[in-house]
């Protein structure tokens, strides 16, 4: 089953932004992973945001996911990032449950 990690990110210091997203992108493509959003300012529609950058990654299951964020390479993008980058990051598996379907 799939397995997402949704992330907000907020840039205090574009310099080390941006070889924190050299190494972290190194370490997804590593581990299976793969970008499915990648992008600036989101839009609300409906309630608050308060994150500047929006990230939606895709793994082919939560073992790699977590394989992922406990590896070596990607524990170098977090202290890169550290006090530079703020993120908030979550993890979900991502089938919908079996039967499970959307109204036409």
């Amino acid at each position: 089953m799939p397995a997402y990690a949704i992330v907000t990110i907020d840039v205090l210091d574009e310099e080390a932004a941006l070889a924190y997203a050299q190494v972290a992108q190194r370490s997804i493509l590593d581990h299976g992973g793969r970008y499915l959003v990648a992008g600036p300012t989101p839009e609300p529609v409906e309630g608050t945001w308060d994150s500047s950058r929006l990230v939606v990654l895709e793994f082919p299951d939560m073992a790699r996911l977590e394989e992922w964020y406990d590896s070596p390479e990607y524990r170098e993008a977090r202290r890169i990032r550290e006090g530079k980058v703020r993120v908030a990051l979550l993890f979900a598996e991502g089938s919908p449950p079996e039967g499970f379907s959307l109204p036409v």
